[in-house]
């Protein structure tokens, strides 16, 4: 049953349509001046005209509720931030990244509107990736039965990517209140839409999918736009299902101001989009209606320019950023642990268990600790098993379907809607099996990266607070894309916390750590150990270890080892086999921690033992170790009688005979050689 269009030019009154006009004649004097600020190298030197497509971004504005939507603008929105409440003054601060910029405090590029604490995001400039945190956001709306409505936004040559199409599944299989909205112009840059898809309109690409409603619009036209995007959001809401509204409109002008469309578009193209422009027709509309004279809109006119001058001197006046600042908001400040700062059980009594279940008892310790936390991913949760390892086994069982669940083999999905989950309150902790494997969560990158810097492109004010779990590294006969450990990629991006536990103890109390944190952590499992009673220990129930706290496993004073992961329990025996052999005291530190690093605790063993050997089972080029071996000769070269040498995998893939798996990976014998090599220096 089709809903009631209750938007058109008799129907509406005078204040309404006041309102939108001066919504729309302020946002195209702000389009038309911000050319000018780069012109006088004041900045805004990003700017991507919105001209053509203002009837569908004023009606995105207008549905907003910000008291109980989420808004997910992208670069071309700035009428639709206008439209949803943004003042001149703040769409200026933004546009010459000012420190008063309410969206990031001049931290991303302009022309990327936000006001997070209105709900209104600052997303990426990898555009049309926002289509899945509005697809999380949108489930936690659902979870926890709030009455809004999750609304994405992006131009029609972005759904060819693939994260868009996993937003768009996803939503439909769990019926998720979420509104798509496809700004089609018909260009990609100077790509026009013929070379996107076979189908002209890019919604058809979704038609067929289950639960999904595609509805189309005039994005030039006020009416049609209003109509559309209102029915949309209720049929959102009350069916609890997605919507796509794809919207046809016009690009006035170049794609951005580093663009020239009149190097693709011929100048009857370009003299027939300016025919079509909404402002100008809207305006007739007014005057032919009788509702407005000239004059009541030339002064509306007038009066926006006003605002915008005004707006423009507070703005230059408003302080810049400060260099100093560029370490505020990398990490959030982390869970403190008060029962163990130090991150030792200190003799306190517990079970004694293996790593793997001293993950799962901790993981249903935090979901009982806190009723907001979830987990999902691939094969999470179908009937006794839990995780392709049984990790979390039992816990959908206790913990029920809402908050235990499975999810679409897609590692794009599974950490955007993870990141849009905890965007509706500060409460949520998300847990992710990124992948089933380590090795395959290359897919997710795009994720990461831009999860990785969320909390300090907005200047502090959003962080997900996500834990992605992964099985890593190899000695199981694996091969490729399952014996690869990923860490020393990974271990690269500001905003990232990357742990890997080696011993039961500090995989539980790492794990409640990472939840307990805001923030993101990469929580690396050692899969060939999870049953290993190697790694086996006396694990207290209320255990806690602090991030960027090494441990010293093995007390000695001839050579520190530096080791995590995998090779700790072989770099134990080597030391041990060295003490018997030949009486020398191998100190063995367990990083635990990679990201933060305990940089104290690494140049205190050096200084007492004045000889280096890290061991990891990554490879020894590029590897992690690289960084630590750096560290070392940056800050403690002078306590060194030996260079520093690594031990590590060869600089292949891990292959899957156990014979190249053996000559590939580190073991106790490459151990043991390399701890002669250094001691014999």
């Amino acid at each position: 049953m089709a809903q009631k269009r209750k938007y058109t030019l008799d129907k509406t009154d005078k204040p309404t349509l006041e309102k939108w006009y001066t919504l729309l004649t302020l946002g195209r004097q702000l389009d038309e001046k911000a050319p000018n600020y780069l012109k006088q190298a004041l900045g805004w030197s990003y700017h991507a005209p919105y001209a053509g497509h203002d009837g569908i971004q004023l009606a995105i504005g207008q549905v907003f509720n910000r008291e109980t939507d989420f808004l997910f603008p992208y670069y071309r929105d700035m009428l639709t931030a206008i439209s949803a409440g943004l003042t001149a003054e703040e769409i200026i601060l933004n546009g010459i990244s000012k420190a008063t910029d309410i969206a990031g405090g001049g931290r991303h590029m302009s022309n990327h509107f936000a006001k997070p604490e209105w709900n209104i995001a600052n997303v990426s400039s990898a555009t049309g990736n926002h289509t899945l945190h509005a697809a999380g956001v949108a489930r936690s709306i659902k979870i926890y039965e709030s009455k809004g409505v999750a609304i994405s936004s992006q131009g029609e040559s972005s759904t060819s990517e693939g994260y868009v199409f996993e937003a768009i599944n996803g939503a439909s299989k769990e019926k998720l209140p979420v509104v798509f909205v496809f700004q089609d112009n018909q260009y990609g840059i100077s790509v026009p839409q013929r070379d996107q898809s076979a189908n002209r309109r890019a919604a058809e690409n979704y038609r067929g999918m289950k639960n999904l409603r595609i509805m189309y619009c005039d994005g030039k036209n006020i009416f049609d736009s209003m109509n559309t995007m209102d029915i949309a959001k209720q049929h959102a809401i009350e069916n609890s299902e997605p919507v796509i509204v794809h919207a046809n409109c016009v690009r006035i002008h170049s794609h951005s101001n580093s663009d020239a469309h009149d190097l693709y578009r011929d100048d009857n193209e370009r003299h027939c989009v300016r025919l079509s422009d909404p402002l100008t027709r809207f305006r007739v509309q007014l005057i032919h209606s009788g509702k407005f004279t000239e004059e009541e809109l030339n002064n509306i006119d007038k009066e926006t320019k006003k605002t915008i001058s005004a707006a423009h001197k507070k703005a230059l006046k408003a302080p810049d950023p400060d260099p100093k600042s560029i370490y505020d908001f990398v990490v959030p400040e982390p869970y403190e642990s008060t029962l163990y700062p130090d991150g030792l059980p200190n003799g306190k009594s517990g079970d004694s268990l293996r790593l793997i279940q001293a993950l799962n008892q901790t993981l249903k310790a935090e979901f009982r600790h806190n009723p907001d936390t979830f987990i999902f991913g691939q094969d999470m949760a179908n009937k006794d098993k839990g995780g392709i390892f049984n990790v979390s086994k039992g816990m959908q069982q206790e913990f029920g379907v809402k908050r235990v669940f499975n999810a679409p083999i897609a590692e794009d999905f599974i950490l955007g809607t993870a990141n849009g989950m905890t965007r509706f309150n500060d409460k949520i902790r998300v847990v992710v099996e990124g992948a089933e494997f380590a090795d395959y969560f290359w897919p997710a990158m795009e994720q990461l990266v831009d999860s990785t810097h969320d909390y300090w492109r907005s200047n502090g004010q959003f962080a997900p607070n996500i834990t992605i779990r992964l099985a890593s590294g190899g000695y199981i006969g694996g091969g490729l894309y399952h014996s690869q450990t990923i860490e020393g990629a990974l271990t690269t991006f500001p905003g990232l916390r990357v742990v890997y536990p080696s011993m039961a103890d500090d995989a539980a109390g790492l794990l409640r750590t990472s939840i307990r944190s805001k923030g993101m952590t990469l929580f690396l499992e050692p899969k060939a150990l999870y049953n290993d009673p190697l790694a086996e220990t006396i694990v207290p129930d209320d255990f806690e270890v602090p991030f960027g706290k090494a441990r010293v496993r093995r007390e000695g004073k001839d050579l520190t080892i530096i080791t995590y992961g995998n090779t700790l329990p072989m770099c134990m025996a080597a030391a041990d086999q060295i003490k018997s052999e030949t009486g020398k005291e191998i100190e063995v530190v367990d990083l635990r921690s990679l990201l933060p690093l305990d940089e104290e605790s690494i140049i205190n063993s050096v200084k007492k033992t004045s000889r280096v050997l890290v061991v990891h089972e990554d490879k020894v080029f590029a590897g992690f170790g690289g960084e630590v071996a750096a560290l070392i000769s940056d800050k403690a070269f002078k306590f060194l009688d030996a260079p520093v040498k690594r031990v590590g995998s060869t600089f292949t893939p891990v292959g899957f005979n156990r014979i190249l798996e053996k000559a590939i990976l580190p073991d106790n014998q490459r151990i043991i050689d390399g701890i002669m090599e250094v001691l014999d220096f």
